[in-house]
């Protein structure tokens, strides 16, 4: 599933109509936490990013969605820290690689970026996201291997991704 919104306590792909009374195919949801529900449809979110403990989660309403584990920047391009907000969403976000001398398009989840990115500060260095990684070693031990960006497992980044919406406050703890 690509996207998914919640309906009745499922997650339905995004996109599929479900007018009331509709019974939806088991193949095309899936059951809901019952906190996840909630947190998904009440109050105002944050993002929290703990980079001592190398975890994120979400915050609202007094309820958290996580924690999940990341893989930070290293020393020499360390994650910013500080208030930040997401500025942009982008599924299925484009990676561009130069290697061998050849221009190549990534896409999707074996991309380097994974096939979610949320982008949440830009600077002289570049711009830093939040995203996903079809190396799921460096998110496991909670390195500090990257250029500045977040790295989570795909699984939860697509949580993250659907939580929040462009404008959701991230607090970056170092």
């Amino acid at each position: 599933m690509r996207h998914v919104r919640a309906v009745a306590g499922l997650a339905v792909p995004l996109g599929l109509a479900v007018p009331l009374g509709l019974t939806i195919p088991l193949g095309l949801a899936m059951p809901l936490q019952a906190d996840e529900l909630a947190l998904r449809q009440s109050g105002e979110a944050r993002i929290i990013l703990d980079l001592r403990r190398r975890q994120i989660s979400v915050m609202r309403s007094g309820r958290r969605l996580g924690p999940w584990p990341v893989a930070i920047g290293d020393p020499q391009t360390p994650t910013p820290s500080g208030d930040f907000s997401i500025l942009t969403k982008k599924v299925n976000p484009v990676y561009v690689t130069q290697k061998g001398g050849q221009r190549r398009e990534l896409i999707g989840p074996t991309s380097p970026i994974g096939d979610r990115y949320m982008a949440f500060h830009r600077n002289g260095r570049g711009e830093f996201g939040i995203h996903g990684t079809p190396w799921p070693h460096w998110v496991q031990t909670r390195a500090a291997v990257s250029l500045g960006c977040v790295r989570m497992l795909n699984t939860h980044i697509r949580q993250l991704f659907d939580a929040v919406d462009v404008g959701t406050p991230l607090e970056i703890q170092s």
